[in-house]
């Protein structure tokens, strides 16, 4: 799919109709939320290259990874928190998943984690 300029990147994946992997994304953006490994939140200033984006994308909420370099080529990664705007395009592909995928609370991580159903 294409993500238009000007779109959020996080706001449209959320809202798809379907459930899948995202397997690939790359174009540019004006800047983006993103959780470390640290879990610290920094906000990245573009403009961007939106180098990857991978993750799965259920009707129970999303979990990707993204990674962008900006204009020096300097990279960042981490968990995409949002704030996401699409500066020319954002090319992403996902390949559908046909069974259910939920998201539910794992006390051991404190966080809802993907449960995968046939």
């Amino acid at each position: 799919m294409r993500i238009e300029p000007g779109k959020d990147l996080m706001e449209e994946l959320v809202a798809l109709p379907h459930e899948g992997a995202i397997v690939s994304g790359i174009g540019s953006l004006h800047g983006a939320s993103i959780r470390t490994a640290d879990e610290s939140k920094v906000m990245v200033r573009g403009p961007l290259e939106m180098v990857s984006l991978q993750g799965t994308v259920t009707g129970y909420g999303v979990h990707l990874h993204i990674a962008v370099a900006d204009s020096r080529g300097r990279m960042t990664g981490g968990h995409l928190m949002g704030d996401c705007r699409v500066r020319t395009t954002a090319e992403v592909a996902m390949i559908p998943y046909h069974g259910k995928m939920l998201r539910v609370m794992d006390r051991r991580t404190g966080y809802r984690e993907l449960m995968v159903l046939d």
